[in-house]
């Protein structure tokens, strides 16, 4: 029979577990504390003085560093961070919190399971195995991704790089469009603490797998960094977007050695599907498999359905920067391109589309990309402009969509005001709403002091609304940083 099995952790802390294996990664076992608030994960092999210290480091200092600042509690829903180190009968373990449970399925094939990134960023696996209502929408992946990349710009602002991102690693909710990253006692430290793990496929960055060969002593020798978790980051973007990894095509190095093809299709050889000049990578659909479809074919589902801001990110990514690291986009950026690009979708029209949403491609005739539906009826696209200096508009290069219902925030109005872990309660609450009525396309003002029709010359007062009329301008706020709004209107 199971005992409980009480310890002191590093720290002096208490901590009690039930000596029971629960669960097993790929080096740790995993014990429950009796109330499941926590677990205990003991390394099954002997852990060397120098990744001692470097948990240590991980469950003190930088611990302290992420969570007890600025914002704290935000990040703690976005990491599995270890809080504690223990030994035990030979073995050092890590105390990390027990997961949420929207990150395990509720019903369906793998009920109770954890919702591993895997499950969402193959098409063979989402359309074969997963039930329509875990699948989420267009927009809950890119909630999801914008949490991903959001929690990695802090690692790296804390100097950290993770060293294995991949879907192995991360646990989502396309539900509800959280993500949650784990695995964080392997954290690197440049200049500190070297990584223990070159990644997951698919996932490692292509000059590590050329390089992987050298002795570490090498200085040609890559290793895990913040620039090949860049590589990775984006991978994963593309991957919970399009359902297809973006560099396994139809092209063989070697088919005589499917490891050495392996090294080369991912390493020195590697090439984007949807390199717009050097095809020879392109997917061959007539291998796929009918689960595969059709996100599994670029040409089906192009990369830039994902809109202009991803689409530009994706090309520094996979064309500029996958062979060369410093032109790889940070996390920071993908961040700003995921949220501007959850302002340009509509929702689909099409009740049985499973996306739900999708991204509007600047066209007389906006139709969605997943299910073919065209946009039918009167559609307003804002374009945003600020001022650097006081009364003189340029354009930002940013637009919002206009959707029935849909909410206006502080972040549209001003541009100094961002949408992220520091944006205050306040700004928080919606500022505008849209609205189709009577006919005619509106916006209600429901908290801005200084919204102006700049066409009319008038005040918008709280309460009252402005109609979104083709070439209508709009002064969101008259504060520094507030916005102007230009309106276009799609008839189809």
């Amino acid at each position: 029979m199971a005992q409980k099995i009480t310890l002191k952790a590093a720290d002096g802390s208490t901590v009690e577990f039930i000596d029971e294996i629960k669960a097993q990664g790929g080096v740790k076992d995993v014990y429950f504390s009796p109330d499941k608030s926590y677990v205990v994960a003991f390394y099954r092999t002997p852990v060397n003085p120098n990744d001692k210290e470097r948990i240590n480091n991980i469950v003190g200092v930088y611990r302290e560093k992420i969570f007890n600042g600025p914002g704290g509690d935000y990040w703690k829903q976005m990491f599995a961070w270890p809080t504690k180190m223990v030994e035990w009968n030979g073995k050092t373990g890590i105390v990390m919190p027990f997961y949420d449970r929207k990150y395990f399925f509720s019903g369906g094939p793998f009920n109770g399971k954890e919702k591993e990134g895997k499950w969402f960023a193959s098409a063979k696996l989402r359309n074969r195995f997963l039930p329509a209502d875990q699948k989420g929408t267009f927009l809950t992946n890119l909630h999801m991704c914008i949490k991903i990349a959001r929690a990695v710009r802090r690692l790296h602002a804390a100097g950290l790089a993770h060293s294995d991102l991949s879907y192995k690693n991360i646990l989502v909710d396309p539900i509800t469009g959280a993500a949650c990253i784990i695995d964080d006692d392997s954290l690197v430290v440049p200049g500190k603490f070297p990584p223990e793990v070159l990644g997951t496929p698919d996932f490692i960055a292509p000059e590590v797998m050329e390089t992987k060969g050298l002795p570490l002593t090498d200085k040609k020798r890559k290793l895990p960094s913040i620039y090949t978790d860049r590589h990775a980051l984006a991978v994963l973007i593309y991957m919970y977007l399009l359902n297809r990894h973006p560099l396994r095509g139809g092209k063989v190095h070697d088919v005589n050695d499917a490891g050495r093809d392996e090294e080369l299709s991912m390493g020195i050889k590697a090439l984007f599907i949807e390199h717009p000049t050097d095809k020879s990578n392109r997917v061959k659909p007539q291998q796929l498999a009918p689960s595969e479809l059709p996100q599994g074919d670029p040409s089906k589902l192009p990369y830039t359905i994902c809109g202009p801001y991803l689409k530009a990110l994706f090309d520094r990514a996979f064309i500029d920067g996958l062979h060369d690291p410093m032109k790889r986009p940070s996390a920071a950026e993908w961040e700003d391109a995921l949220v501007r690009t959850t302002d340009l979708v509509q929702p689909c029209q099409n009740s049985k589309c499973e996306a739900h949403w999708f991204v509007f491609d600047n066209t007389r005739k906006p139709r969605c990309p997943f299910c073919g539906q065209e946009y039918h009826g009167q559609l307003p696209v804002l374009n945003l402009y600020y001022s650097p200096s006081n009364g003189k508009f340029i354009p930002e290069n940013y637009r919002l969509m206009v959707y029935d219902k849909q909410t206006l925030y502080m972040w549209h109005v001003n541009r100094y005001i961002a949408a992220n872990e520091k944006t205050t309660d306040e700004n928080k609450r919606p500022v505008g709403d849209f609205h189709f009525h009577n006919g005619q396309w509106i916006l209600i003002n429901r908290r801005l002091n200084s919204l102006w029709d700049k066409t009319e010359n008038k005040q918008i007062p709280v309460g009252g609304f402005v109609p979104l009329t083709d070439g209508r301008q709009i002064l969101l706020s008259t504060e520094d940083g507030g916005r102007l709004i230009v309106v276009q209107l799609v008839n189809n």
